[in-house]
């Protein structure tokens, strides 16, 4: 991952801890407070409409049709609807959806207010009709432009580094909960922006206010609604014992399988979504029948539900995991089978985030290899899950704490274990990932060029203006950090 860390050019920048006492910082400070009420509210909002939406269109939506409970083809038509109206949005819309989600999660920038509603119409098309992608992405994208057009309706003439701070803190308060911890949100933003340097503090200071304020305005809604607060932390969990010796060479096996089954995975969503880009449209349509396909396949091969495959999985983690007996080793096979072909056929048309199909397969995968001897279960699925999402998300650091306060007081027992794990998926990964092509032209100086040098080039098949966007994007977060001199003065 890239690091924004301090060059020459920022030897003339006055002592960090200076600007923190300085009365504008205490003022960024307060602003970021204010927008996270909002935006977590919205986010809040978000989740709760992808909740009710999903048992209308799949459980309430075939009774009122006449049917006695869900068809077992109903997916394929759901997903084929949802097809569509994600490949309208990304075609017609501004914006594009938001999010690509195949390069992994990375900085894509604060969106403009035009570009929210294709946002989130994309985000509901996605989410609520079935495919493989989680909610992180889009919420990371509306909560910063949401924070970003507020901040511009209150002051016209704010500067643009002030505006894109803010948007920065407007995504911690969206995803503060999400995750689990609003700590481990910005551990995500964090590291996917790739923030460094001796300013990191100055920049990531309002956006963990905002996401301390998200955190307990998710707690306040879900507590008065009965809605819950849609959080990512498990409850019920077996208990973890003492990591063996056995364990930690089960650990170089999970995070080398990992390694390999995320680099594929990954090598076919670059190569659809090169097929999908020539003709939107219908190419999604037909990949959201393939994601229907392959979960029928899974409900009509194990007897299970439809819905092991398809959603994020974010819901399904904690059942998998209580209920792993009832799944037998056919069953865990074809679960990671169907689960990561449909997840793979997801990131290359629909628009989400991609964290928690990744963790969902690298659970599914621990559980199943926690049938061997030698490794326990909860170590399996929490090495699963830590070792896949560092082969498909590409950070390491949030993928140990994923695995690891997922489990609560379960996972520090099972920690090294996680580590190993993590950092063998993650070194390996990159040894299996090509090199980007060589950049051709004479450098020059300022914001985009220093952005070149500091994001990784796209995956093959993107066109010239998303490669200009990730540049321009990443090469934002190097200068906001430096005009913060400016602006608190």
């Amino acid at each position: 991952m890239p690091d924004a860390k301090a060059g020459p050019a920022d030897a003339s920048l006055p002592d960090p801890f200076t600007i923190l006492r300085s009365r504008g910082y205490l003022v960024l400070l307060l602003m970021a407070a204010l927008v996270g009420v909002p935006v977590s509210a919205v986010a809040f909002g978000f989740l709760a409409l992808v909740d009710e939406l999903q048992p209308i269109l799949y459980t309430d939506l075939p009774k009122t049709l006449g049917f006695h409970g869900t068809p077992p083809w109903w997916p394929l038509p759901l997903l084929a609807v949802g097809g569509l109206l994600v490949g309208l949005t990304v075609q017609y819309l501004p914006g594009h959806g938001g999010h690509e989600p195949s390069g992994g999660l990375k900085a894509s920038g604060t969106p403009a207010p035009v570009e929210l509603p294709g946002i989130l119409f994309a985000a509901l098309a996605t989410l609520a009709f079935g495919a493989v992608l989680g909610p992180e992405a889009p919420l990371i994208a509306l909560g910063g432009g949401l924070a970003a057009g507020a901040v511009r309706l209150v002051k016209r003439d704010v500067p643009e580094k002030v505006s894109a701070m803010m948007g920065a803190a407007g995504s911690f308060a969206a995803i503060s909960s999400l995750l689990g911890s609003p700590l481990l949100g910005a551990f995500l933003l964090m590291e996917a922006s790739g923030l460094g340097g001796a300013t990191l503090a100055l920049v990531l200071v309002p956006g963990l206010l905002a996401a301390g304020i998200g955190a307990l305005i998710f707690i306040g809604l879900g507590s008065w609604t009965g809605l819950g607060t849609y959080s990512l932390a498990l409850t019920d969990l077996p208990r973890a014992a003492t990591p063996t010796v056995a364990e930690f060479g089960w650990a170089l096996v999970i995070g080398l399988s990992a390694a390999f089954v995320g680099v594929g995975l990954r090598w076919l969503a670059v190569r659809l979504k090169t097929q999908v880009e020539r003709r939107r449209v219908p190419a999604t349509v037909v990949l959201g029948l393939v994601v229907a396909g392959l979960a029928i396949s899974y409900a009509e091969g194990t007897g299970k539900p439809a819905t092991d495959v398809l959603y994020s999985g974010q819901s399904a983690l904690g059942p998998l995991l209580s209920q792993s007996t009832a799944y037998s080793i056919g069953a865990l096979l074809l679960l990671v089978l169907c689960k990561g072909l449909a997840y793979c056929a997801s990131l290359s048309s629909f628009r989400g985030g991609p964290v928690f199909p990744a963790m969902f397969v690298g659970a599914a995968g621990g559980i199943l290899l926690s049938h061997a001897p030698g490794l326990s279960l909860v170590a399996g699925f929490a090495m699963g899950v830590g070792a896949m999402s560092a082969a498909m998300l590409g950070l390491p650091l949030v993928s140990v704490l994923l695995a690891t306060l997922l489990l609560g007081s379960q996972g520090l027992t099972v920690m090294p274990l996680v580590i190993v794990s993590v950092v063998v998926a993650h070194v390996a990964s990159a040894r299996l990932t090509p090199p980007p092509p060589p950049r051709r032209g004479r450098p020059r100086s300022g914001p985009r060029e220093v952005s070149a040098r500091l994001t990784p080039s796209p995956p093959p098949g993107a066109g010239r203006r998303t490669e200009a966007k990730l540049t321009a994007v990443s090469g934002g977060f190097v200068w906001i950090s430096r005009s913060l001199v400016r602006v608190c003065r």
